[in-house]
């Protein structure tokens, strides 16, 4: 079984989004960092995993620490900054350059 690679996300960093599926369900954030390798993005604040911290120095405490993990792109879709409404995302080309369109307002998001 061989796993498609998508080398171009439509989501990019600084978006808006809203998660779809998971414990984080219905909540909105940024995208902090797309990986399009893996065909995931990090939201900022939302799926947060903990993570326990040893002590490194001495008189150094070990803490938890919560970490934003990497969520599919699948399961989450931008919110159009026009409209406020989670959006799908389309493509118009313009003088020989390339921008994205909420498909509910028809309004440029980049």
């Amino acid at each position: 079984m061989s796993i498609k690679i998508n080398p171009k996300l439509k989501i990019k960093k600084n978006d808006k989004v809203i998660i779809l599926k998971g414990k984080d369900r219905s909540k909105t954030g940024k995208v902090i960092k797309s990986i399009p390798k893996l065909n995931k993005v990090i939201v900022e604040g939302l799926n947060l995993c903990k993570k326990h911290k040893r002590p490194r120095k001495e008189g150094e405490v070990g803490q938890v620490v919560e970490i934003p993990k990497p969520i599919n792109v699948s399961n989450v879709t931008l919110v159009c900054p026009h409209c406020n409404k989670p959006a799908r995302i389309g493509y118009i080309i313009e003088k020989n350059k390339k921008f994205r369109v909420c498909k509910k307002c028809n309004k440029k998001l980049d």
